[in-house]
This record gives C-alpha cells, sequence and structure tokens, in this order.
C-alpha cells in the first residue's frame, strides 16, 4: 500500500515511470496533510488559557478534520487503484459481442469511479479550507501560520483533484453523469480562488 510507504519511498514511487501514483494520489495527500494542519492548530488551541470560550468548537474540528484526514489516506491508494482497473478494463477480450460489451461496460465503470475519488477528494479537500478557516479566526495565534499553510495545501488539493475528474469525464460516455460532475467542478471552481483568499486575508502577520 502505497499510504503504509514512507515519505522519500512515495515520493521516489511517484518519480519513476510508471504512470502511478501519480497526480490523483498527491492531490490526496495534500488533502491529508492539510486536513493534518488544520487539526493540530486545533489540537494546540484546546486547554490553552485565553481560549476557552472556543475549546468546544475546537474540539469539534479535531474530529471532523481526522475523520477527513483518515479519508484522505485511503484515497493515495484508491486513486491509483481505480487507474489500474481502467487498465485491467481495456485489456478484457473483445472477440465475440458479448466481450466486447463486457468490456465497454468495464471500462466506462472503471472512468466513472477514477472521476469519482478524486470528485470526492475535492469536495472534502473545499471543507478543509473551511475547518481551517475556523482555526484560523479562532485558534491559537501562535500557530495561524500552519493554519494558512493548510488553506494553501487544501487549495493544491482540490485543484489538482478537479483536473483529475475532468480527464476522466473525457471518456465518459454517460452524458448524465458527465454533467452531474461537471456542474460540481464548475461550482468548487468558482468558488475556490475566492475563498483561498479570504480566509487567507484574517492571517494578519
Amino acid at each position: 500500500m502505497l499510504k503504509d510507504k514512507t515519505v522519500s519511498e512515495y515520493l521516489k514511487k511517484t518519480a519513476s515511470g510508471e504512470p502511478v501514483p501519480g497526480g490523483g494520489s498527491i492531490a490526496a495527500l495534500s488533502a491529508a496533510a492539510a486536513a493534518s494542519l488544520t487539526e493540530m492548530v486545533a489540537n494546540l488551541t484546546i486547554g490553552k488559557k485565553g481560549y476557552e470560550s472556543v475549546e468546544a468548537e475546537m474540539q469539534e474540528i479535531v474530529v471532523a478534520a481526522s475523520k477527513l484526514r483518515d479519508k484522505f489516506i485511503g484515497d493515495i491508494d484508491n486513486d491509483p487503484q481505480a487507474y489500474q482497473e481502467v487498465m485491467a478494463a481495456f485489456k478484457l477480450p473483445k472477440n465475440s459481442a458479448a466481450q466486447k460489451q463486457q468490456r465497454t461496460k468495464a471500462i466506462q465503470n472503471g472512468f466513472k469511479k477514477a472521476a469519482l475519488i478524486p470528485m470526492g477528494v475535492a469536495e472534502d479537500g473545499f471543507k478543509i479550507m473551511e475547518f481551517a478557516e475556523r482555526v484560523i479566526k479562532k485558534g491559537n495565534k501562535n500557530a495561524v501560520t500552519d493554519g494558512a499553510v493548510a488553506v494553501m495545501a487544501a487549495r493544491t488539493a482540490v485543484m489538482a483533484a478537479l483536473f483529475n475528474v475532468k480527464i476522466n469525464l473525457t471518456a465518459i460516455k454517460d452524458e448524465a453523469f458527465v454533467a452531474e460532475l461537471t456542474q460540481k467542478v464548475k461550482t468548487i471552481e468558482h468558488q475556490l480562488e475566492d475563498r483561498e483568499k479570504e480566509i487567507l486575508s484574517h492571517v494578519n502577520i
């Protein structure tokens, strides 16, 4: 499993000539880092003098960010596995009409899965930005720059994941599926840059 490799091993494998892990897996890694930093700032706020009024909120953020971190860690492997499933589908036999139909169905299902995984990373990465905003505004001021890095890492994760969604949508023939995900992509893209700027405007150093 990629998630169980050391950082050095993972990056070396990414740098190799193999197609996976690639941008989708890196997007999940970036999102996991963003969640970790958000969680850290919240933890550095809990129990600190002067932050008693936000302690309950910070505890809630710790729980939510931890769950998302675990999900992103899983997606470090889920994304390349989806790609490998698509490649395996292309290798299915196509000697008869039935085999061709089965192969086409498997390919299309593979591409859908390969689009849905990064879509989830993008949507949840956007949630991390919202949590990071709260720790920047209300959390331990000594860790405000860590919150800022969380925002930027999350934004990178979202952008990277959306690119992976879009590239997979180009191969999907289900028009309703493509239309639904395209709308989701556009909605997030439209908000992303402005939200990052707005959140970072609260980092006063």
